[in-house]
């Protein structure tokens, strides 16, 4: 089967406008460490520098970026073009492009498993989930799935044997056996189903209502919802604070944070006073400092986690959507 990773270079003429503007973009923004911001609206990148806060250079990238994940050796940070139907490669530190790889369908979150052998990209155009073996370096596809209604949001089990994906208009989380690549079972979980979390030890799996005000929580060894932990209108994605026992989950509508305990499975308390659209999120290295886009307001913000206040805003493109810094706390429990 054709190595897709490979046949992205064959668009390079297309390209030859953008690589011309890249050049002059690095000429003042190869900072150690740059914060990486997707405008899904504008096809563009930011790059902050992390310390001056301060934006550095628009990088163009290919048509709605929404999502990027790091390679499991940390090599490459992968911008995942829904539209444009490619990756685009980044170096981690810098946003610096590395490559381009062209036939991944309709990429809108991308994932790879715990052991590094499945490359994941749901098709939320598409209705439909891609799956692909990963050697390391590159990717083939293993099976395409149709999966209706609006694949969004991807978790996996920590042995790598299943993926859960949430499907935003049929209101339901399914599970996909990797080996086989065959839907296991699909369950109703709530009005707009977006972000996905495992808690510690795989005991549930917490779901974002980003068309209610809740997360739902999962035993979806059972496939049962078994409580709902109320948080503010739009619940939609996760990050962890990375101590072992809180997840931040960002609330689109209210325009809150929630913080999440992952023992007691409560809300333990509400960031306000934020801009409007909170989205994704990334957490600093010191675990101090929870950046957040703003999806509606065309910025990105800083939350000093001391005493849960936003202390700073930064202007970037339209409709800011995926975000992140290679000098991070670890985004698990």
């Amino acid at each position: 089967m054709r190595n897709l990773f490979l046949s992205g270079l064959a668009r390079a003429s297309a390209l030859g406008t953008v690589l011309v503007a890249v050049t002059a973009a690095f000429a003042t923004s190869a900072h150690a460490n740059n914060v990486i911001v997707l405008n899904s609206g504008e096809a563009t990148l930011s790059l902050i520098d992390e310390t001056t806060r301060q934006v550095v250079s628009t990088i163009p990238t290919g048509k709605e970026p929404h999502h990027l994940m790091a390679t499991p050796d940390n090599s490459s940070l992968i911008v995942a073009n829904s539209v444009s139907n490619n990756l685009m490669f980044v170096d981690p530190k810098t946003g610096k492009p590395q490559r381009w790889v062209e036939g991944i369908e309709d990429p809108y979150q991308v994932g790879f498993s715990p052991d590094r052998k499945w490359f994941v990209s749901t098709g939320l155009r598409l209705d439909r989930l891609d799956i692909y073996h990963y050697d390391g370096t590159n990717v083939s596809i293993a099976k395409r799935i149709p999966l209706a209604v609006m694949p969004s949001h991807i978790a996996f089990s920590s042995d790598s044997k299943t993926v859960f994906i949430s499907l935003q208009v049929s209101g339901e989380v399914a599970a996909i056996d990797l080996a086989t690549q065959k839907v296991l079972w699909k369950m109703k979980v709530g009005p707009v189903p977006a972000g996905l979390w495992m808690t510690p030890g795989d005991k549930y799996l917490l779901v974002g209502m980003t068309g209610a005000d809740y997360v739902a929580v999962v035993d979806w060894r059972n496939q049962k919802v078994v409580k709902t932990i109320k948080t503010g209108n739009g619940a939609h994605n996760f990050r962890s604070l990375a101590d072992g026992k809180h997840v931040a989950v960002s609330n689109r509508v209210a325009s809150t944070i929630s913080i999440i305990d992952e023992d007691t499975l409560t809300n333990v308390g509400d960031i306000t006073g934020l801009m409007a659209g909170p989205d994704d999120m990334e957490l600093s290295a010191d675990k101090r400092y929870l950046w957040v886009t703003f999806r509606f307001a065309k910025h990105v913000g800083i939350i000093d986690l001391n005493n849960r206040k936003l202390i700073q805003t930064i202007a970037v493109g339209r409709s800011p959507h995926g975000i992140y810094f290679f000098d991070r706390a670890p985004n698990g429990s």
